[in-house]
């Protein structure tokens, strides 16, 4: 199984259903785990050896993946800020209710360049 499918599912009734377009595949299940084995027997009734990862969906979820979304960013934001006025690591997590450990992945994050930025050629401008 070297391939990885997800899938997004849904509420209707009292299960989860599962749409796979590309192979031609329905899953359903009353748990995500039920969901997800009926998803890969699925596809391996159409030749189709896969990892399924599923991704439930509801407006509900929408709105918590959004808000988390939000906040990340809000404390990448404030994290950075508070380093910049020279607080300590105890005292930027104290602050944003965040461990420690988190804050240095957050600083260090934002000291590392990123990847795929190449080198400004001044004679191009």
């Amino acid at each position: 199984m070297s391939e990885t499918i997800e899938c997004r599912a849904s509420r209707c009734g009292r299960a989860w259903v599962v749409h796979v377009p590309e192979h031609g595949v329905y899953g359903h299940g009353r748990t995500l785990k039920a969901v997800r084995v009926n998803t890969q027997e699925g596809l391996a009734l159409v030749g189709v050896t896969a990892e399924v990862t599923i991704v439930p969906v509801t407006p509900e979820l929408e709105n918590l993946r959004a808000a988390e979304d939000a906040h990340t960013t809000a404390l990448r934001e404030a994290v950075a800020a508070l380093a910049l006025r020279r607080a300590t690591l105890s005292d930027i997590a104290l602050a944003t209710g965040t461990q420690k450990k988190r804050v240095k992945l957050l600083l260090a994050e934002r000291s590392t360049p990123p990847a795929d930025l190449s080198p400004v050629n001044d004679s191009d401008h």
